[in-house]
């Protein structure tokens, strides 16, 4: 049985590994992350603009959630009001910013500013609204790991405003490295190519048609197998820093090279 598979009603879970926050815990890797974390130990704090999927989580992880808290990562009022209200025991111990998508595939000279602005606050303000919320609170041996992407190393065509964003995870997640040093937080990256998850059809608006194009030819990446390295970071002894993990489908060597039958 593998970790993620652990029926939490039903199966004891390993010894207690701290509280883990993670943002964007409905669908993807968020929840991918919140059965893997449960199953390792970990108590969870749930975030998630769909109330419903947060509540459906919560069920079935039963003891493992501590919290599930309903807010959109953009909206700096509701995020400062959903966390200025955690108990000291609830203060999370790892920081899992993976509250992110992609919308759209126009050149930039036909962008769409909605969906421009859409990226931009959920990829880089939102990471910034919960981080400058939490990290006040956290302490010394805490982690926090971002979630990023190849597209933060590597630009390609009609990704500008996604590459952008990703670039900036990217770059926050070095300097919130250096900033946290002197207070023991240790910040680290996870950026994955490839992964089947809502991420196409959320970036087609619904059509599933182009979403499961990208997909075809290879094997990608599965929710699960960046929950894996988001889950290795986190339980890593406290004098190790595991500070950038690439994680790419086999079938991928770049953000445009593919190997395809």
């Amino acid at each position: 049985m593998y970790l993620w598979q652990i029926d939490m009603k039903k199966d004891k879970p390993q010894n207690g590994r701290g509280v883990m926050l993670i943002t964007g815990a409905t669908s993807g890797f968020g929840s991918a992350t919140a059965r893997m974390a449960a199953s390792q130990g970990f108590q969870l704090l749930l975030t998630g603009r769909r109330s419903d999927r947060l509540e459906a989580l919560r069920e079935e992880l039963g003891h493992a959630v501590l919290k599930t808290l309903s807010f959109d990562v953009c909206d700096l009022k509701a995020t400062q009001q959903a966390l200025s209200n955690l108990s000291s025991d609830e203060v999370p111990d790892v920081l899992v910013n993976n509250a992110g998508l992609a919308v759209g595939k126009e050149p930039i000279d036909k962008g769409i500013y909605e969906d421009w602005n859409r990226m931009i606050d959920t990829n880089v303000k939102g990471l910034l609204h919960v981080t400058r919320e939490l990290t006040p609170k956290m302490k010394s041996g805490a982690r926090i790991i971002n979630i990023g992407s190849i597209a933060g190393r590597q630009a390609y065509p009609g990704g500008a405003v996604y590459n952008a964003s990703k670039f900036a995870v990217h770059g926050l997640t070095q300097a919130m490295r250096m900033d946290l040093l002197p207070r023991g937080i240790q910040v680290a990256q996870v950026a994955p190519g490839a992964a089947e998850t809502e991420f196409s059809s959320v970036r087609f608006k619904g059509d599933e048609s182009l979403a499961k194009d990208v997909y075809k030819g290879f094997e990608p990446l599965q929710a699960v197998d960046v929950a894996d390295a988001v889950l290795y970071i986190a339980t890593r002894p406290a004098h190790v820093s595991i500070q950038d993990l690439l994680i790419m489908p086999a079938a991928q060597a770049s953000a445009y090279h593919y190997q395809k039958t």
